[in-house]
């Protein structure tokens, strides 16, 4: 089974509010999963997904299911827990992502991630994501995988 995706809903909403970064990735991923999970009931276009390795509860991930204006579709936020870093899940759940999303008809996903946070550029630039622009939005390098 693996790394796989699952909606958030009223079986697991309560745990994914537990997950979260280390002390010293604060400030790169400032806003909790309980604030995503709010939001999402006012911004319609959010979806959200728990990642499960297995049947554990690794990550979580929001996403638009809709392009903006450009055609670009966005993920606003992708973080796994403290707990289970470092072990390829940001990157199996980003393939699987990335995956839903191309069967959605996305040709262009659009993510941003702050400068100091280099894990998340280096992961993000294995996925073949490529800098766009830097600084663009609330301070974040933006990035561009072109889906064909």
């Amino acid at each position: 089974m693996g790394i796989h995706l699952e909606p958030v809903s009223a079986d697991n909403w309560y745990a994914c509010t537990k997950l979260k970064v280390k002390p010293e990735q604060q400030p790169v991923f400032p806003a909790p999963v309980v604030y995503w999970i709010a939001e999402s009931k006012f911004v319609d276009d959010f979806e959200l997904r728990a990642v499960y390795w297995e049947t554990d509860l690794v990550g979580f991930i929001v996403f638009c299911k809709h392009p903006d204006e450009e055609g670009n579709y966005w993920i606003p936020a992708l973080m796994i827990d403290e707990k289970h870093q470092g072990k390829g899940f940001g990157k199996s759940a980003m393939h699987e992502l990335i995956a839903n999303m191309r069967s959605m008809k996305c040709k262009r996903i659009m993510i941003g991630h702050r400068p100091d946070n280099r894990i998340a550029g280096a992961l993000y630039e294995a996925l073949g994501f490529k800098k766009v622009s830097e600084a663009a939005i609330d301070g974040e390098i933006i990035r561009l995988l072109q889906l064909s």
